[in-house]
């Protein structure tokens, strides 16, 4: 349930959202959110932020979906980047960044995502070996979003371990105009303020003091960001659903066909009935999510991160068809703005990883099944 605080954030980031509405240039709405201090909810006080956690920043992006106008970027910049650097980063680096992510004025994108490994951690072919006290990175990414608009990215590569020569995860920021770091957009049919891109890394030189925390923590520091991610995620397809939701609601209770509001039939009010009531769970385990990893159980965090994001992606997908199905043919035009997230749904059943990989996770680590791979 929601704390009195959290209440208000929700009131007055939804008083925003529906200040702005939908729109295709979320520039004007990330800079208000960013004086107002929303942005950055989550990090330390001490260095610009509101000193809370996931739990409330997965409040500014649900509302802010809700409202139609969600910020793709909270979940890489303020979330994902933000967390880690305040987590594990220098004191350098937390002067550096964390005031800017918080503010907005400054927006960190975060790539792991490769062709041949999808965000499978243990296959990523993005190497970084020393060279003197530098850094060389050599690999490629793909479905990085934002890369454009960021100042920098947050490149997830892999060190040899001096001692088993197995590769290790680490965390290396990489600015946008660093040599030989190029992108490419990726056609995308989805249409969304945030660009596609596919990145490639041809021996980029980084200083020693780009490398985020230790070389040998690996699958911590990892983890720390990618729980957060799949936190978020929830919160972006709960704001979309509810946004559809609610679309549908409205026309429902205002069609009118043989002098009753279509609304009266059970055929249209109980799927409404039943998206509304899936939308909750799927909050309330989101909540349980980010409550876990806000008090540092990370384990626990993982398991409802991956549920969250499984319930809240479904959600989200059934919500907004059911939306579209309730306004007919209106929900396929340009006025009404459903059809529009007929794609973006699907983006919470894919990514940050996709479903089935969760319900793999979930079969493994909870139910402890054999894999299968």
């Amino acid at each position: 349930m929601d704390t009195e605080d959290h209440k208000a954030l929700r009131e007055a980031v939804a008083a925003l959202g529906k200040r702005h509405g939908l729109q295709g240039d979320t520039t004007q709405l990330w800079s208000e959110a960013g004086k107002l201090g929303y942005l950055g909810v989550n990090l330390p006080e001490a260095y610009g932020g509101g000193g809370g956690g996931i739990s409330e920043l997965s409040i500014v992006l649900e509302e802010l979906g809700a409202a139609g106008c969600p910020l793709l970027m909270l979940v890489v910049s303020p979330a994902i980047c933000g967390t880690v650097i305040a987590r594990f980063g220098t004191e350098t680096q937390k002067q550096q960044w964390l005031p800017a992510l918080a503010d907005g004025t400054r927006l960190m994108a975060f790539g792991i995502t490769e062709p041949d490994a999808g965000s499978n951690s243990h296959r990523i072919t993005t190497t970084a070996r020393k060279d003197g006290t530098d850094w060389l990175l050599t690999g490629r990414k793909v479905f990085i979003s934002g890369v454009d608009i960021a100042d920098a990215t947050l490149i997830v590569g892999r060190t040899e371990d001096a001692r088993t020569g197995r590769l290790k995860p680490c965390l290396f920021i990489v600015p946008r105009d660093t040599p030989g770091f190029t992108r490419r957009p990726i056609d995308m049919e989805l249409n969304a303020a945030e660009k596609q891109f596919e990145l490639t890394l041809d021996d980029v030189r980084l200083p020693a003091d780009a490398l985020v925390g230790d070389e040998d923590a690996g699958l911590l520091q990892l983890f720390a960001g990618l729980n957060p991610e799949r936190i978020m995620t929830a919160a972006f397809a709960i704001g979309m659903g509810r946004h559809a939701l609610t679309k549908a609601v409205d026309y429902a209770r205002d069609r009118t066909v043989w002098d009753t509001p279509i609304g009266a039939h059970q055929a249209i009010a109980h799927p409404l009935a039943q998206a509304h009531i899936d939308l909750e769970l799927a909050r309330l385990m989101m909540q349980k999510a980010a409550a876990l990893y806000d008090a540092g159980d990370d384990v626990g965090a993982g398991e409802a991160a991956n549920m969250a994001k499984y319930a809240a992606g479904e959600a989200c997908v059934k919500a907004v068809d059911q939306a579209v199905h309730t306004l007919g043919g209106n929900g396929l035009t340009r006025e009404y703005g459903l059809a529009r997230l007929i794609t973006a749904a699907r983006v919470a059943r894919i990514a940050p990883v996709s479903r089935e990989m969760i319900l793999n996770y979930v079969s493994h680590q909870t139910l402890g099944l054999p894999k299968s791979y």
